[in-house]
């Protein structure tokens, strides 16, 4: 469907801009799933939120939120309907494609140190080399203390890399596939080149050694049980002449993971249970006690019963989701016509077209979607009608051309109304994505207009 931009319904753009202002803040210092769970939890917490764990009961009003290792939060508005009579529920993911270090990842290589990686998610590896990289995460020892590491995103920082072959020398490389002309045991991060004094072998991973004893005290055994990721240096920004999209990394999901937040967060009263949980590992299946797959939402739930006084909570619980709608709020691939091959224009999401509805996603005859029910999507369509929210349907890309999911379908097994419902980006996966910021902010409308919808 063709419709007008959707900046041209705003006679005033300063709503729009400053939303991405925050947005743009969010997403420069939650680059990882811990840093966002952190973040998170600091914006529930400013808005009355208190932590479910240390409740015994719960009441129409109250606004809660559960944590899961650091990497998963659900937070709840209850509602003035039994919790068990439904939920709304918002669902975005946190994580992002990245490099993680090994577990043994510090060699020395002709007087040079690296850390060995292993990506995470789909990338093209390529596109990771010769930028400047971050390092986040935590490294825990076994006297059970947990050291947090961030270097790279001060301006006083060092910054890390991954170095590329000189053009000069490259005539072999440019004649592999682009999945080869980087291999992924390549994409090992420079650390240094300063030997100790002392003459010896490894003495410039003796130094760096060193150097890590003295700032955070741990040993090299340690990096067996820690989690450090290598993520792009340096805040997102306002992108184009005249900054209507924003440039930066982990667009992919964190943008509706804000947006979806946002919403929660500017909601007052509902007759319906809000909630929006915020999940790890979708880059890589969902899988684990982090991702969707896990019972922790579930757990949660029956959780919030037994607090409202359910006597079967467990049995309840599963009852509750079947009969919830979700807005599994997820990006979707934007229309670039400098790469139109791979689209089908009717069915294709445009930048300043407002929200992405995507009835399915999946590979090659849908495998691995979620495929809504059209009745649940009629019904979200008249909720954005009658909200005038700007908002658009697309499909993944031309058919067996490739394809990608989401956590719908997981939720979907539930036997829950799901249907996806998110940004259009462009460069997906990249180290710098882009998005439309009115684009953005209409999510953020769509979002809350589906928490308060009767």
């Amino acid at each position: 469907m063709y419709r007008k931009s959707a900046w041209q319904k705003y006679k005033d753009h300063t709503p729009i801009m400053s939303f991405a202002e925050g947005y743009k803040s969010f997403i420069s210092n939650a680059k990882t799933e811990r840093l966002a769970t952190k973040l998170a939890i600091a914006l529930l917490q400013a808005r009355g939120f208190k932590d479910g764990e240390k409740l015994s009961s719960v009441k129409p009003g109250d606004r809660v939120y559960f944590i899961n290792h650091g990497k998963n939060v659900a937070a709840f508005i209850i509602g003035k309907k039994p919790i068990k009579e439904g939920l709304r529920i918002l669902g975005a993911h946190i994580d992002s494609p990245r490099l993680d270090l090994k577990e043994n990842p510090i060699y020395e290589d002709h007087n040079l140190v690296y850390a060995d990686t292993h990506y995470y998610g789909g990338i093209k590896k390529y596109l990771w080399v010769t930028i400047p990289l971050a390092l986040h995460g935590v490294i825990c020892k076994k006297d059970g203390s947990v050291v947090e590491v961030h270097i790279g995103e001060d301006p006083k920082d060092p910054v890390f890399g991954i170095t590329d072959l000189l053009i000069h020398l490259s005539a072999d490389q440019l004649a592999k596939p682009g999945s080869k002309v980087v291999e992924g045991e390549n994409l090992d991060i420079s650390l240094g080149s300063i030997p100790v004094e002392e003459d010896e072998k490894d003495a410039v991973k003796h130094n760096i050694l060193n150097l890590l004893k003295q700032k955070y005290d741990i040993e090299e055994e340690d990096f067996v049980s820690a989690e450090i990721e290598a993520v792009p240096a340096g805040p997102a920004r306002d992108y184009g002449l005249d900054r209507s999209m924003v440039a930066g990394y982990g667009h992919d999901d964190r943008s509706c993971a804000y947006t979806s937040l946002m919403a929660l967060l500017e909601t007052e009263e509902v007759e319906t249970t809000a909630c929006c949980i915020l999940t790890d590992k979708e880059e890589i299946g969902s899988v684990g006690p982090t991702g969707a797959q896990s019972l922790f939402f579930e757990n949660t739930v029956a959780k919030l019963l037994a607090m409202s006084g359910e006597a079967r909570p467990l049995f309840e619980a599963r009852m509750t989701l079947e009969r919830s709608k979700m807005l599994s709020s997820d990006v979707s691939a934007g229309f670039d016509p400098l790469y139109a091959s791979v689209s089908e224009p009717k069915n294709s999401a445009y930048f300043g077209q407002g929200i992405v509805f995507n009835k399915y996603t999946g590979r090659g005859g849908k495998g691995g979607s979620n495929d809504a029910d059209p009745s649940f999507y009629a019904w979200v369509r008249n909720v954005m009608d009658e909200n005038d929210i700007h908002w658009q349907s697309a499909e993944l890309g031309r058919v067996d051309q490739g394809g990608g999911g989401t956590i719908a379908y997981i939720l979907g097994n539930y036997n829950m109304d799901v249907l996806d419902a998110g940004i259009a980006v462009h460069n997906m996966h990249a180290p710098m994505e882009i998005l439309s910021k009115v684009d953005l902010y209409e999510a953020y409308r769509a979002y809350k207009a589906f928490l308060a919808a009767k």
